[in-house]
Parts: structure tokens; C-alpha cells; sequence
């Protein structure tokens, strides 16, 4: 992956704050335990010719590694440092599921450069 697309990744990640996954099951139905996953992160625009984000093939694993997901909770904390303010404290490591997604194809989407426009990266 060029360097030029690599900081478009990182940068749409950092600026967009919605994850949609889906997966399926073999037979095609949706499923919770499959691990092929395909993802979107975008966000809302008022202009099509605005539209910029990510779609993405992955792998979903869980994260069972107490320090890893301990890692993952402090980001997330850091990515939402008002959420500090809830009236509930934030849940442990221990009592949610941390899974770790391993992108295989990622689609960079940027109508900027035309309506539908997409650059395509294998990971």
C-alpha cells in the first residue's frame, strides 16, 4: 500500500465515528459467528459529491488477551474523552467482547474525485 493512500485510510478512520458489519453464515443468512466480515465507515453528508469513507473486507477475531483489550478500552476512551461524563462507569475488560478486525480488501471511497469513485487496496 503507497504511503499516499495509507494516510487517506488513517485519516477517514480518524475523522469518521460510524462502523457498519455485516456477515453471513455459509448458507447465506446473516450469522453472528462467522468471521468474514465486510464493514463501512462513514458519515452522513448533505451532498452526495461530499461522500468519502471506507468499505472493507475483514476477518473479525476476539480479542482475548486482557492487556490487548485493556489497550482497546483506553482508546476508546481516548477517541471520546467527554464520555467520561456517563452516569454509568465504563464497563471492564471483562465484561464485554473485544473483537479485532483484519482487513483483506479495503475500499477508499472519495466521490470528490468523481460520483462513485474508489480506489481499491489488498491487504
Amino acid at each position: 500500500m503507497d504511503e499516499v493512500i495509507r494516510r487517506k485510510i488513517l485519516g477517514l478512520l480518524d475523522q469518521h465515528r460510524i462502523m457498519t458489519v455485516a456477515t453471513l453464515r455459509p448458507d447465506g443468512w446473516p450469522q453472528a459467528r462467522d468471521n468474514r466480515v465486510s464493514l463501512t465507515i462513514d458519515h452522513d453528508t448533505p451532498q452526495v459529491m461530499e461522500i468519502a469513507g471506507l468499505s472493507m473486507a475483514a476477518r473479525a477475531e476476539a480479542v482475548v488477551d486482557a492487556m490487548e483489550g485493556e489497550k482497546a478500552m483506553r482508546m476508546l476512551m481516548e477517541k471520546y474523552p467527554r464520555q467520561n461524563a456517563l452516569p454509568l462507569p465504563m464497563p471492564k475488560f471483562a465484561d464485554v467482547r473485544i473483537f479485532r478486525l483484519t482487513p483483506t480488501l479495503i475500499s477508499v471511497l472519495d466521490y470528490s474525485r468523481g460520483f462513485g469513485h474508489t480506489d481499491l487496496v489488498t491487504c
